[in-house]
């Protein structure tokens, strides 16, 4: 078993405060983001940033599917992370300047991978797989916040 990790970045126009509160509004500006690999959204608690529970479906590829139900904390300014109660699963979300109007959003998932055969291919291809999904929740969230 190993530490498998998926990081996507994106340059996105808008102020950082700005671009951050679009991501921790998961009542209206979240569901809005989400890919058509996420299912069954559901806010459990709370709605926006620290303190939010939230549950969706994560339908990674075919054959693999994640129920995540999600606390989520502002440990620091500009960083919002997404701690899965049903696996290892931690997602930050991190926003900084990048120039006049403009915001850097980098996202990274880690969570521990299976052993093995299995294991192997988990660390090969997961990482695209994740970093594809979230690269168009990015884009989506870049066409949200230049509005």
């Amino acid at each position: 078993m190993g530490q498998v990790e998926a990081t996507t970045e994106r340059i996105v126009t808008g102020k950082p405060e700005d671009v951050f509160d679009a991501l921790a509004d998961y009542r209206e500006t979240r569901p809005r983001l989400l890919p058509q690999q996420f299912s069954e959204y559901e806010v459990r608690e709370g709605g926006d940033g620290e303190g939010t529970v939230v549950h969706w479906k994560l339908q990674a590829t075919s054959k693999r599917v994640r129920d995540c139900l999600l606390e989520v904390s502002e440990p620091t300014d500009g960083r919002l992370v997404e701690k899965d109660r049903n696996s290892s699963m931690v997602t930050t979300w991190t926003v900084t300047p990048a120039g006049e109007g403009r915001s850097r959003v980098v996202v990274t998932s880690t969570w521990t991978g299976a052993s093995g055969i299995g294991g192997f291919f988990e660390r090969t291809f997961a990482p695209k797989g994740l970093a594809r999904i979230y690269d168009e929740l990015l884009a989506k969230l870049a066409a949200e916040t230049a509005q």
